[in-house]
């Protein structure tokens, strides 16, 4: 497959370079910034599931430059998608599908109203890794899971040759029948996870060692619930239950990204994760009061 990965950050840099492990042609679409590190230090990727190192990725800053592309994985933050509009319609004239593996919901009808519902699939990760100072990634979580789907008849195909990919690559890929399902349990996941670390400034060990802050998560759980059902997805208890169970079975150092975020002094994807929710909410006269006091407790730092 030839694929683009829009944003190498991270996540981007994580699945682009094991998709480039398993033979694909992985072309990074990155900005002049990220450019001079991967012309510098290359693709490294630090990791108990298994190491990968290439001195000389292919990377660009132009999408023009690229003459075909089956698959585009988009992995930026929130905040710079916007700014990626004019280079996924590039890639997707030249005929490829846009796999976007960012958090929450609102992203979903945005990039169909900009590219065009069949252009679109549904994606999301389960991983929790870094970048250091010199661009590569620290992978620090023992799973690497890619979640992906056909959200419209037409991508069937496409969606079984990503199968075809992850099983060859060294991560865990599955291709869901109910996508859009999946991304409102990972949405509800990551609301209780990053709103209560990056509010409390703690890893959730320590989180977890007092009942009345891990509640506000707990709490945060059951608003998500409740505003996915307004939207007709049915999150169920035994899967609240389970989201919690993952919760307390993290590492006591385990952290969220917007937390390592805002350790690092970079921005926030509050607005775009918890703010997205309380919009999603006023649209359909819904209160999600812990939700909406996590915002406000880490809006501050939104741009530190």
């Amino acid at each position: 497959m030839d694929v683009v990965v829009v944003g190498a950050g991270a996540l981007g840099a994580y699945f682009g370079g094991r998709f480039e492990e398993s033979g694909a042609n992985v072309t990074f679409l990155v900005r002049e910034k990220r450019a001079e590190q991967l012309r510098e230090n290359g693709i490294s990727i630090s990791s108990n599931l298994g190491s990968y190192k290439n001195d000389a990725p292919n990377f660009i800053t132009d999408a023009n430059r690229i003459d075909r592309a089956d698959l585009v994985l988009v992995s930026v933050k929130g905040y710079h998608l916007s700014g990626t509009l004019d280079n996924l319609k590039i890639l997707v004239e030249k005929g490829a599908y846009v796999l976007p593996v960012l958090n929450g919901i609102e992203h979903i009808s945005y990039l169909q109203d900009e590219l065009g519902k069949d252009a679109v699939l549904g994606g999301l990760s389960f991983i929790i890794a870094t970048l250091n100072e010199e661009g590569h990634v620290i992978h620090s979580s023992d799973f690497h899971d890619l979640v992906f789907g056909a959200l419209a008849p037409t991508q069937t195909y496409i969606c079984q040759q990503i199968e075809e990919l992850c099983n060859k690559a060294n991560v865990n890929g599955t291709n869901s029948d109910s996508i859009l399902r999946e991304l409102w349990k990972k949405y509800t996941f990551i609301n209780a996870f990053s709103g209560i670390t990056t509010a409390a400034n703690l890893p959730i060990g320590q989180i977890r060692e007092h009942g009345s802050t891990f509640k506000i998560a707990e709490t945060i759980l059951q608003e998500m619930k409740h505003l996915a059902k307004e939207y007709r997805v049915e999150i169920t208890e035994e899967e609240i239950e389970m989201a919690r169970n993952k919760l307390m079975g993290l590492d006591k150092e385990a952290t969220s990204s917007m937390h390592q975020d805002r350790r690092k002094g970079l921005t926030l994807e509050v607005d775009h994760l918890h703010g997205g929710a309380l919009r999603l909410a006023k649209a359909v006269g819904l209160d999600l009061p812990y939700t909406e006091t996590v915002y406000g407790l880490i809006k501050p730092f939104e741009n530190a």
